[in-house]
């Protein structure tokens, strides 16, 4: 096994510290429609209002300020078209790509565990119910 050694991490870099870049960044990608913004693009280069009808329950403004936020920290590539009206297409850019894959190893991850959780959840309302303490489950 090879171990990677980590030098000193810029006080930018810890998610952990509470005014740094890396947190901003990953609140940023972390939220809600971002996942999905993302995914969406992935397959292929949209216009605004087909990326939008692909993005269930997502609003015109929620859809602006995703593709602002990505296209701000690099991650979308727009392109304007001096057409009448102009034409704008949203794709991934390659840092874009990368989150994509790391997206879709969380989502690889629900699927593996949502029974586990549901489960868990179950045992939480059942336990809350009876008016009792929650006790959580041991390992397995």
């Amino acid at each position: 096994m090879v171990t990677e050694e980590v030098g000193s991490v810029p006080e930018d870099a810890e998610v952990t510290r509470a005014h740094s870049l890396a947190r901003e960044i990953f609140s940023g990608i972390a939220n809600k429609w971002t996942p999905l913004v993302v995914s969406v693009l992935g397959e292929r280069t949209l216009r605004f209002t087909r990326l939008r009808g692909e993005v269930e329950g997502i609003s015109h403004k929620m859809l602006t300020q995703t593709l602002r936020g990505l296209e701000r920290d690099g991650l979308v590539r727009r392109t304007v078209y001096p057409t009448v009206p102009p034409r704008v297409e949203y794709t991934l850019t390659e840092a874009g790509q990368e989150l994509r894959r790391t997206i879709y190893g969380m989502c690889a991850w629900t699927r593996r565990y949502l029974h586990h959780i549901e489960e868990s959840r179950e045992r939480m309302r059942s336990t809350s119910a009876a008016g009792g303490l929650f006790e959580p489950p041991e390992d397995q």
